[in-house]
């Protein structure tokens, strides 16, 4: 058992943290005033192979480990946890593409898409079924051209900004067996967006309805073989869930840093806060959780990694660990600023809010608990 990093790890690590200190950090409170994130950021982030990051280096990815992967959404999400976790919906979406998709798709597609030139959104949500994802409405009828699309989804992080959307749909019967996935281009006629949605958190990720009226999309843009998209939805999930973790996990040892820089300064009573015992036991409390939650990540990263049986229960786990965890400690690192942290120019209370979503996506924490108690009760029998 080795807990260390390899020098490989430690330099995409590195080299994840160097960016975005350096191409996203300074730029986070404008981009989430602004609400969106430029688009020239995602080429330059292509440059590093962070588009295709566990896209099989057959077709041209980077062909990271999901453990490495966590490292690169680690590290971002020190910069940015909003931004960071637009990059991980991407690479979920990049991913099914890869397992799933026809040749013929994929040398249309893949290359833009591991590049960034190409950014996608992942569109599974609909205003009626969210933890039920398999109950989704949305249909797409088959002719003698390719399918007609009709139906919302809905919480879509990319919304009328991404350039491409990876969407489940219904082809078939009710239930999980009658989804299938469409590859839809932005442009496509009958393809248009709701209004911006306005959220506590990840300001900077656009965020909206996508709607179908009689959208027309070829034959060939079906992603894998009809009635399992379902199934392809729910395997990029596992990966997906490490990295929303991975990204509380970075912001929030982000927050401490901040929180221990602010502390050495800040004086009362004569002293520097940091010298008060009953603070000082705080911070230790908040070191302990981080690294046990980044211990925990990394073994569910590993499990994932080496196919073993109980990988989904463990990512299940980490997840709703992890993001709890991250939750908790930002908080707390707020309280430990007083007054400023409640201000923007610290950056803090920007945590708090963009963490607090974790808790929700990529199956929200509730369903975490179902997912490890089913594993729990099959083991059992």
């Amino acid at each position: 058992m080795d807990f260390a990093m390899t020098e490989e790890q430690t330099a995409i690590f590195d080299m994840a943290y160097g960016f975005g200190q350096e191409n996203i950090a300074p730029f986070a409170r404008q981009w989430e005033s602004e609400g969106t994130i430029p688009k020239d950021l995602w080429p330059k982030v292509g440059e590093l192979g962070f588009g295709s990051l566990y896209v099989s280096e057959e077709t041209g990815g980077s062909g990271l480990s999901r453990l490495d992967a966590t490292l690169v959404f680690e590290a971002l999400s020190m910069a940015c946890p909003s931004v960071a976790a637009f990059l991980s919906i991407h690479n979920m979406c990049a991913k099914m593409l890869d397992m799933f998709a026809s040749d013929e798709l994929k040398a249309r597609v893949m290359p833009d898409v591991m590049s960034l030139n190409t950014v996608l959104s992942y569109c599974l949500t609909e205003p009626g079924s969210g933890s039920d994802a398999a109950s989704l409405k949305t249909r797409a009828a088959r002719d003698n051209e390719g399918y007609v699309l009709n139906g919302t989804k809905a919480f879509i992080s990319g919304g009328g900004y991404s350039d491409a959307y990876v969407c489940m749909v219904r082809t078939g019967e009710d239930g999980p067996k009658g989804i299938s996935t469409l590859y839809v281009e932005d442009g496509t006629p009958g393809l248009s967006f709701g209004g911006l949605e306005d959220k506590m958190g990840w300001k900077s990720q656009p965020t909206a309805q996508v709607q179908f009226d009689d959208c027309r999309v070829p034959a060939g843009n079906l992603v894998g073989e009809e009635g399992h998209g379902f199934k392809y939805a729910m395997k990029g999930l596992d990966g997906g869930r490490l990295n929303i973790a991975a990204c509380s996990l970075g912001a929030a040892q982000a927050g401490l840093s901040a929180t221990l820089q602010y502390m050495s300064e800040r004086k009362a009573f004569g002293k520097s806060i940091d010298q008060f015992q009953g603070l000082q036991f705080r911070l230790a409390d908040m070191e302990i959780e981080l690294q046990a939650a980044r211990t925990f990540l990394r073994q569910a990263a590993w499990k994932l990694d080496q196919g073993e049986p109980d990988a989904s229960k463990f990512c299940a786990m980490a997840k709703k660990f992890v993001t709890e965890t991250g939750s908790k400690v930002v908080d707390q690192c707020l309280q430990l600023h007083g007054g400023y942290g409640y201000l923007a120019d610290y950056g803090i209370e920007k945590l708090v809010r963009d963490l607090r979503v974790h808790q929700i996506l990529e199956g929200t924490n509730e369903i975490m608990r179902v997912i490890v108690a089913r594993h729990m009760l099959a083991e059992n029998h």
